[in-house]
């Protein structure tokens, strides 16, 4: 059997299609949740179906003491943590509380930094290890109305490319995937207008589906990626 699998925001569109997604490949779960606690059980038992352990673990990265509270309840090692949690905040960036910009900073980038500082110590003694967080074709090339989102991402992109750089001597990956807009029911959040202007805009001509993301996180973590590191891998439909 595999090692365990951490997936933050396991109770999402994304973060459950990921937990599926590896459950197949024989991975091990640590599932973690905020506040959709039905939604993670029934998560776990999907998972456990597939003849795979799962276990469910909360706490709230949003705030600074999210890691140490996740942290407590792991039972195992780590061999692959996937960070995918992720909050909307749209609007105009002089409008975004201290409050806000605190919160979108911690779930977004440093509780991704803290709780990947904690994980990768293990890796390095062993040797072995892969990471994968969930970014965003915003912080890639930015977008108006979602700034303090964009710079989070932005952030964590080169998280991820200098981190690499450090690990890779020691047999450890760290990527991330960028999606674009994927059909997941924060989606619901838009007007009609503003679906039928996206899916215009976009190459493909549709949006992209959980399923998809959760493809392409399995492939990085795979052998078959294995001189992949460093790597923000699109996921866009050609946007």
């Amino acid at each position: 059997m595999k090692g365990f699998t951490l997936i933050t925001g396991a109770s999402g569109a994304i973060g459950g299609a990921i937990a599926l997604s590896l459950a197949k490949e024989g991975n091990s779960l640590f599932l973690h949740y905020n506040r959709s606690e039905q939604k993670v059980v029934e998560l776990k038992a999907q998972c456990e179906a597939l003849g795979v352990k799962a276990d469910i673990i909360q706490s709230d990265l949003s705030k600074r003491d999210g890691v140490e509270c996740l942290l407590g309840q792991l039972h195992s090692p780590i061999e692959t943590l996937v960070y995918n949690c992720g909050t909307q905040n749209y609007g105009f960036y002089q409008d975004n509380t201290d409050d806000e910009l605190y919160e979108l900073a911690h779930i977004h980038l440093l509780n991704a930094m803290r709780l990947t500082k904690k994980l990768v110590k293990p890796m390095i003694s062993q040797k072995n290890g892969q990471i994968v967080m969930i970014s965003s074709i915003w912080g890639e090339r930015g977008a108006a109305l979602e700034v303090a989102y964009s710079a989070m991402k932005g952030g964590l992109n080169t998280f991820v490319k200098a981190l690499a750089k450090e690990t890779a001597p020691s047999n450890i990956r760290v990527n991330a995937v960028a999606p674009g807009v994927i059909e997941t029911p924060m989606m619901e959040d838009f007007s009609e207008d503003v679906r039928v202007r996206l899916h215009e805009d976009i190459p493909a001509g549709r949006l992209g589906t959980a399923d998809e993301v959760a493809d392409a996180v399995t492939f990085l973590i795979s052998e078959k990626a294995r001189y992949i590191n460093g790597h923000i891998l699109d996921i866009n439909g050609g946007w």
